[in-house]
Protein backbone atom coordinates (compact mmCIF):
# COMPACT_ATOMS: atom_id res chain seq x y z
CA UNK A 1 0.00 0.00 0.00
CA UNK A 2 0.84 3.35 -0.81
CA UNK A 3 1.29 5.90 2.06
CA UNK A 4 -0.75 8.28 -0.19
CA UNK A 5 -3.48 6.31 0.46
CA UNK A 6 -3.58 6.17 4.13
CA UNK A 7 -5.43 8.68 6.56
CA UNK A 8 -4.62 11.67 7.39
CA UNK A 9 -4.65 10.53 10.77
CA UNK A 10 -1.99 7.65 10.46
CA UNK A 11 0.36 10.13 8.53
CA UNK A 12 0.31 12.91 11.47
CA UNK A 13 3.72 11.31 13.37
CA UNK A 14 5.60 11.59 10.15
CA UNK A 15 4.71 15.17 9.31
CA UNK A 16 2.47 15.09 6.98
CA UNK A 17 -1.40 14.69 7.39
CA UNK A 18 -3.45 17.51 8.84
CA UNK A 19 -2.71 18.41 12.15
CA UNK A 20 -5.16 20.11 14.63
CA UNK A 21 -2.64 23.25 15.20
CA UNK A 22 -3.16 26.39 17.38
CA UNK A 23 -0.96 29.27 16.84
CA UNK A 24 0.72 29.97 20.55
CA UNK A 25 3.24 32.78 19.59
CA UNK A 26 3.19 34.82 16.60
CA UNK A 27 4.33 32.18 13.65
CA UNK A 28 4.82 29.15 16.22
CA UNK A 29 1.88 26.49 15.89
CA UNK A 30 1.19 24.30 18.19
CA UNK A 31 -1.06 20.93 18.64
CA UNK A 32 -3.94 22.30 20.45
CA UNK A 33 -4.18 19.84 22.68
CA UNK A 34 -0.59 21.27 24.78
CA UNK A 35 -2.00 24.67 24.33
CA UNK A 36 -3.43 24.74 28.26
CA UNK A 37 -0.39 23.15 29.55
CA UNK A 38 1.97 25.18 27.19
CA UNK A 39 0.04 28.56 29.01
CA UNK A 40 0.90 27.57 32.81
CA UNK A 41 4.12 26.95 31.93
CA UNK A 42 4.49 30.78 30.19
CA UNK A 43 2.96 31.50 33.20
CA UNK A 44 4.75 30.31 36.15
CA UNK A 45 8.02 31.42 33.59
CA UNK A 46 6.68 34.87 33.76
CA UNK A 47 6.32 34.89 37.68
CA UNK A 48 10.00 33.99 37.89
CA UNK A 49 11.38 36.34 35.97
CA UNK A 50 11.57 34.55 32.37
CA UNK A 51 10.00 35.06 29.33
CA UNK A 52 9.00 31.96 27.06
CA UNK A 53 9.73 32.53 23.88
CA UNK A 54 9.35 29.99 20.87
CA UNK A 55 11.97 29.16 18.68
CA UNK A 56 10.95 26.51 16.71
CA UNK A 57 7.56 24.63 17.00
CA UNK A 58 5.21 22.47 14.82
CA UNK A 59 7.26 22.00 11.70
CA UNK A 60 5.79 19.72 8.44
CA UNK A 61 7.90 17.30 6.96
CA UNK A 62 8.57 19.64 3.34
CA UNK A 63 10.02 21.48 5.78
CA UNK A 64 12.51 19.18 7.45
CA UNK A 65 13.21 17.59 4.00
CA UNK A 66 14.15 21.19 3.05
CA UNK A 67 16.46 21.97 5.72
CA UNK A 68 18.28 18.18 5.40
CA UNK A 69 18.50 18.94 1.84
CA UNK A 70 20.01 22.40 2.37
CA UNK A 71 22.42 20.91 4.97
CA UNK A 72 23.29 18.54 2.51
CA UNK A 73 23.64 21.11 -0.53
CA UNK A 74 26.03 23.54 1.70
CA UNK A 75 23.26 25.68 1.79
CA UNK A 76 23.08 25.87 5.32
CA UNK A 77 25.73 24.99 8.25
CA UNK A 78 26.82 21.73 9.54
CA UNK A 79 27.61 21.84 12.83
CA UNK A 80 29.63 19.73 14.07
CA UNK A 81 29.65 17.80 18.17
CA UNK A 82 30.02 21.15 19.97
CA UNK A 83 28.03 22.77 17.62
CA UNK A 84 30.86 24.94 15.92
CA UNK A 85 30.47 25.14 11.55
CA UNK A 86 32.14 21.97 10.04
CA UNK A 87 33.30 21.13 6.73
CA UNK A 88 30.78 19.68 4.87
CA UNK A 89 32.20 15.34 3.88
CA UNK A 90 32.42 14.48 0.65
CA UNK A 91 31.18 11.06 1.62
CA UNK A 92 27.10 10.28 1.38
CA UNK A 93 27.32 8.24 4.35
CA UNK A 94 29.72 10.22 6.50
CA UNK A 95 27.13 13.38 5.49
CA UNK A 96 24.47 11.66 6.50
CA UNK A 97 25.68 11.08 9.93
CA UNK A 98 26.97 14.89 9.87
CA UNK A 99 23.94 16.30 9.21
CA UNK A 100 21.76 13.74 12.35
CA UNK A 101 24.38 15.29 14.55
CA UNK A 102 21.70 18.34 15.37
CA UNK A 103 18.94 17.31 12.59
CA UNK A 104 16.47 14.19 12.74
CA UNK A 105 15.27 12.81 9.53
CA UNK A 106 12.64 13.90 8.12
CA UNK A 107 9.47 11.83 8.93
CA UNK A 108 10.83 11.16 11.79
CA UNK A 109 11.59 14.58 13.55
CA UNK A 110 9.42 15.18 17.02
CA UNK A 111 8.58 18.89 15.91
CA UNK A 112 6.03 16.63 13.22
CA UNK A 113 4.14 15.94 16.31
CA UNK A 114 3.50 19.73 17.45
CA UNK A 115 3.97 18.57 20.76
CA UNK A 116 7.77 19.45 20.71
CA UNK A 117 9.21 22.95 21.23
CA UNK A 118 12.71 25.14 21.12
CA UNK A 119 12.37 27.76 23.43
CA UNK A 120 14.74 30.13 25.17
CA UNK A 121 14.16 33.31 27.85
CA UNK A 122 13.18 36.43 25.50
CA UNK A 123 14.07 38.27 28.76
CA UNK A 124 18.32 37.48 28.38
CA UNK A 125 17.71 37.99 24.55
CA UNK A 126 20.33 41.29 23.61
CA UNK A 127 18.33 43.46 21.13
CA UNK A 128 18.81 42.74 17.77
CA UNK A 129 20.21 39.37 18.84
CA UNK A 130 19.59 36.14 16.35
CA UNK A 131 18.98 33.12 18.70
CA UNK A 132 21.13 30.03 16.97
CA UNK A 133 20.05 27.96 19.30
CA UNK A 134 23.74 26.12 20.68
CA UNK A 135 25.25 24.61 23.47
CA UNK A 136 27.22 27.87 24.31
CA UNK A 137 23.55 29.70 24.42
CA UNK A 138 22.54 27.10 26.79
CA UNK A 139 25.58 27.60 28.89
CA UNK A 140 25.86 31.51 28.64
CA UNK A 141 22.90 33.91 28.45
CA UNK A 142 20.11 31.21 28.75
CA UNK A 143 22.09 29.15 31.93
CA UNK A 144 19.91 31.04 34.51
CA UNK A 145 16.31 30.27 32.46
CA UNK A 146 17.89 26.56 31.65
CA UNK A 147 18.40 26.10 35.66
CA UNK A 148 15.09 26.64 36.62
CA UNK A 149 13.33 24.00 33.65
CA UNK A 150 16.39 21.46 34.88
CA UNK A 151 14.62 21.80 38.37
CA UNK A 152 11.10 21.77 37.31
CA UNK A 153 11.47 18.85 35.17
CA UNK A 154 13.82 16.74 38.09
CA UNK A 155 10.34 17.44 40.16
CA UNK A 156 7.89 16.52 37.38
CA UNK A 157 6.63 19.92 38.05
CA UNK A 158 6.36 21.33 34.47
CA UNK A 159 3.36 20.75 33.34
CA UNK A 160 3.75 17.50 31.48
CA UNK A 161 6.63 18.62 30.07
CA UNK A 162 10.75 17.38 29.93
CA UNK A 163 13.41 17.20 27.92
CA UNK A 164 14.04 14.05 25.33
CA UNK A 165 17.57 14.89 24.01
CA UNK A 166 19.80 14.47 26.89
CA UNK A 167 23.22 12.56 27.67
CA UNK A 168 23.18 8.69 27.09
CA UNK A 169 19.77 9.09 25.02
CA UNK A 170 20.79 7.94 21.71
CA UNK A 171 23.23 9.45 19.40
CA UNK A 172 21.83 12.78 18.49
CA UNK A 173 23.74 15.90 20.46
CA UNK A 174 22.07 17.06 23.45
CA UNK A 175 19.37 19.93 22.95
CA UNK A 176 18.40 21.67 26.14
CA UNK A 177 16.26 24.11 24.38
CA UNK A 178 14.23 21.05 22.98
CA UNK A 179 11.29 20.20 25.02
CA UNK A 180 7.94 17.92 24.75
CA UNK A 181 4.73 17.72 26.05
CA UNK A 182 5.15 14.08 26.85
CA UNK A 183 1.89 12.80 27.40
CA UNK A 184 0.41 13.63 23.69
CA UNK A 185 3.61 12.95 22.12
CA UNK A 186 3.34 9.84 23.12
CA UNK A 187 -0.17 9.25 22.04
CA UNK A 188 1.05 10.67 18.44
CA UNK A 189 3.78 7.81 18.06
CA UNK A 190 1.56 5.16 18.73
CA UNK A 191 1.07 5.10 15.16
CA UNK A 192 4.34 5.77 13.96
CA UNK A 193 5.97 2.70 11.41
CA UNK A 194 9.25 2.57 10.28
CA UNK A 195 7.75 0.30 7.14
CA UNK A 196 5.86 3.67 6.52
CA UNK A 197 8.68 5.82 7.13
CA UNK A 198 10.36 3.65 4.05
CA UNK A 199 7.94 4.03 1.79
CA UNK A 200 8.06 7.30 2.07
CA UNK A 201 11.10 7.70 1.88
CA UNK A 202 10.94 5.66 -1.55
CA UNK A 203 8.84 8.36 -2.56
CA UNK A 204 10.95 11.53 -2.05
CA UNK A 205 13.66 13.26 -3.16
CA UNK A 206 15.95 13.19 0.08
CA UNK A 207 19.43 13.97 -0.20
CA UNK A 208 21.65 10.84 0.96
CA UNK A 209 18.53 8.51 0.12
CA UNK A 210 20.39 5.15 -1.02
CA UNK A 211 21.99 5.17 2.38
CA UNK A 212 19.16 6.40 4.45
CA UNK A 213 17.20 3.33 2.97
CA UNK A 214 20.15 0.75 3.43
CA UNK A 215 21.06 1.92 7.27
CA UNK A 216 17.10 2.91 8.30
CA UNK A 217 17.16 -0.11 10.91
CA UNK A 218 20.46 0.92 12.56
CA UNK A 219 19.52 4.77 12.45
CA UNK A 220 16.01 4.16 14.19
CA UNK A 221 17.71 2.23 16.64
CA UNK A 222 20.35 5.19 17.57
CA UNK A 223 18.22 8.96 16.36
CA UNK A 224 14.57 7.42 16.58
CA UNK A 225 13.69 5.33 18.72
CA UNK A 226 15.77 6.48 21.69
CA UNK A 227 13.64 9.54 21.70
CA UNK A 228 10.08 7.86 21.84
CA UNK A 229 9.74 8.37 25.90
Amino acid sequence: MSFMNMESADLLPYGLGSPELVEFQNGYFVCKDICSDLARLGALLKENGFRLRLESAYRPFEKQLSIWNRKARGELALLDEFGKPMQRPQDEEELMYAILTWSALPGASRHHLGTDIDVVDGNACPEGYEVQLTPDECTGMFAKFHKFLDARFAANEAFGFSRVFVPGRGKIKPESWHIAHLPTSRRLLDGFSLDTLRRIYEATDIACKRVILARLDSLAEDFIYPYFI
